[in-house]
């Protein structure tokens, strides 16, 4: 240990270490931000707060401010990546903290939207969609879907109380699924967290995850999602477990906590009921159909949507 001291104390002595010491300092102290901080706190600063501080103006001047001197937010030449520093009073002396780079706020941002809508096999389309670029053709109903779209989006927003979703109904490629996934993402610019499902799919990651005792974990976070979006309702391969465990289940949670629930599906309410009464092995349940859609009724307004077949054109 005496040996190092000697050696440092040999070097600071030396004139070579002093004119290099001298040089870093006049380049430090022509800098226009440290110029700026000494004149603004000129009144608080011990006598030798600069020479007490040189490391850190040293550090703070050879860090890039406002991503001036970074390629992207990978190329951070920060020694924090992400993170710029910012001059601070300790006491009489001078210190540095580091906050978040524009870069850095903004990603962080885009990650935190994004993470508002979770989805569970739903078209990357359908999770990029807006209600501005949905086509408002002559020939269907879209303005009216649209519009009660809009005026849900901004009733659950404002109000606290519980208000209904819908249950967006129609023919094969009218852009049921679209609608669902532009409603999602107005929410998420409101800051609001939607779970979308397309529904067949989920039911078949249900049943499978009764083998690795994963069932409770997912139904839970389709019960308890603050807004649950559920797409294509009617298309699945409907067993009395499926119906009964896992939707019934779903919705009789969502219906006594009043949470909002959205649908589509190719059927309207008599068609989905119809489709509930008979499962796959040929059993007709019309009671524990009807309750289902008793919940369902409770939870959605229905609206028709009408328009040509965009798969097809």
């Amino acid at each position: 240990m005496e040996r190092i001291n000697r050696t440092l104390k040999q070097l600071s002595g030396s004139g070579r270490f002093q004119e290099r010491y001298e040089m870093m300092k006049k380049e430090i102290m022509n800098n226009q931000d440290v110029q700026a901080f000494i004149q603004e706190h000129k009144e608080e600063l011990a006598s030798n707060a600069i020479d007490q501080g040189l490391m850190k103006l040293y550090e703070y001047t050879t860090q890039s401010k406002s991503c001036d001197s970074c390629p992207s937010l990978e190329g951070c030449i920060n020694i924090m990546q992400g993170y710029e520093p910012e001059l601070l009073l300790s006491g009489a002396l001078m210190d540095i903290e580091y906050h978040r780079c524009p870069r850095k706020v903004v990603y962080d941002e885009k990650q935190r939207t994004e993470k508002l809508i979770q989805s569970v096999y739903v078209p990357k389309d359908v999770l990029r969609a807006t209600l501005a670029d949905v086509d408002l053709d002559k020939l269907s109903n879209r303005v009216h879907v649209v519009d009660m779209a809009t005026d849900i989006v901004d009733r659950l927003v404002e109000e606290k109380n519980f208000y209904k979703g819908l249950f967006i109904h129609g023919d094969f490629g009218v852009g049921k699924s679209y609608i669902l996934g532009a409603i999602a993402n107005e929410l998420k610019e409101k800051n609001m967290a939607v779970f979308i499902l397309y529904f067949p799919e989920f039911l078949r990651e249900m049943k499978q995850s009764l083998g690795d005792q994963s069932f409770h974990g997912k139904i839970e976070a389709a019960k308890k999602a603050s807004i649950l979006m559920i797409d294509d309702i009617g298309a699945e391969t409907l067993s009395s477990w499926a119906r009964d465990e896992v939707l019934g289940t779903i919705l009789q949670y969502r219906m006594a906590e009043e949470l909002p629930t959205f649908f589509t599906s190719n059927f309207d309410y008599d068609g989905l009921e119809h489709h509930l009464t008979y499962s796959q092995r040929g059993e007709e349940e019309p009671i524990k159909a009807a309750r289902i859609m008793e919940r369902i009724r409770y939870l959605t307004l229905p609206v028709k949507m009408e328009g040509e077949n965009k798969r097809n054109s």
